[in-house]
């Protein structure tokens, strides 16, 4: 069987921020904020990109961009040959920000997939996460990406594997958007290779205590998010944001750095308290920065027939 000319679906995928402070590289947060993506077949070979919103005439539109690297990388992955394809991306969630931009685009390419080849053959979860992180090579980001909630998330022998929590109703996450990009790559460079013994058994405690405030005790969170693993490390590269952190946590807010920065993340335990923080860091900041009051993303990442094809 072959993908039908004409078949359209459409993926909505949240953003989502890891470490959440001390669970660097396996703790992640859905939040609504999304990416939706349509996606035809078309007669014609090769993949055409229209993107509306974040990364319009910035992100590449052909066969190059991430979202269509991952449709390929997954018909490939399943032995199936890539049709031509029109897509339309209308973006929400910025870029470089912290907040799982890539992770979000190989999870809509995937999920797009899995929509695509749905009667051809069938990717269960375990599938999608496993090409999901041999992509974006590690699981914190596309894990909630995928699956919603809270999650942890881990890498066996066999692949990445991952838990989803339900997050306590009392907690109220603000994220704090700055102007300014980072990248990544450049995060990571500035951990040293190895920590102190007292430092790893600080972030273990404080890890194992964030699971308990953010799904029994969100009073905890302020205690819970503390981190030594890799925060301080990565100060100097966005030292605004290290600043603001300071200010928050000081006024007794659980603010830490949302992925690799330089966002802020707040995870408050009531709505009020995301106002105060808000103006906290609008009467504290050189620059502009944008607060987005969100949810908790219980969903994840959905694909369903577009119309076009529901109507045909």
């Amino acid at each position: 069987m072959t993908v039908p000319v004409g078949r359209s679906v459409l993926v909505k995928v949240p953003a989502t921020t890891a470490n959440l402070g001390p669970g660097f590289d396996t703790l992640g947060l859905a939040l609504s904020l999304y990416d939706e993506l349509t996606v035809t077949v078309r007669e014609a070979a090769g993949a055409f990109v229209e993107v509306i919103g974040v990364g319009a005439g910035e992100v590449p539109t052909d066969e190059s961009n991430l979202v269509v690297t991952a449709i390929a990388h997954t018909f490939r992955a399943y032995g199936q040959p890539l049709p031509g394809l029109h897509l339309v991306a209308r973006n929400s969630i910025p870029h470089g920000r912290g907040l799982g931009s890539s992770g979000a685009a190989i999870v809509s390419g995937i999920m797009a997939a899995k929509g695509l080849l749905e009667g051809v053959v069938e990717i269960d979860a375990q599938g999608l996460l496993a090409l999901a992180t041999e992509m974006e090579g590690h699981p914190d980001n596309v894990a909630p990406a995928l699956f919603g909630g809270l999650t942890i998330a881990w890498m066996t022998p066999e692949g990445p594997r991952h838990k989803k929590l339900i997050v306590h109703r009392g907690v109220s996450p603000l994220v704090c958007v700055p102007e300014t990009t980072m990248s990544t790559a450049l995060a990571r460079s500035l951990q040293p290779s190895s920590v102190p013994h007292e430092d790893a058994i600080f972030n273990v405690s404080r890890s194992a205590l964030l699971i308990a405030a953010l799904i029994q005790s969100p009073e905890l969170l302020l205690a819970a998010t503390e981190d030594k693993l890799h925060q301080n490390y990565r100060a100097s590269a966005m030292p605004e944001t290290d600043a603001l952190i300071r200010v928050l946590r000081t006024h007794g807010l659980p603010a830490v750095v949302s992925g690799a920065g330089p966002s802020i993340l707040v995870l408050c335990s009531d709505p009020a308290a995301r106002l105060v923080a808000a103006d906290l860091v609008a009467r504290n900041s050189d620059t502009p920065w944008q607060s987005l009051m969100l949810a908790v993303d219980f969903k994840g990442a959905t694909v369903v027939p577009h119309p076009v094809e529901a109507l045909a």
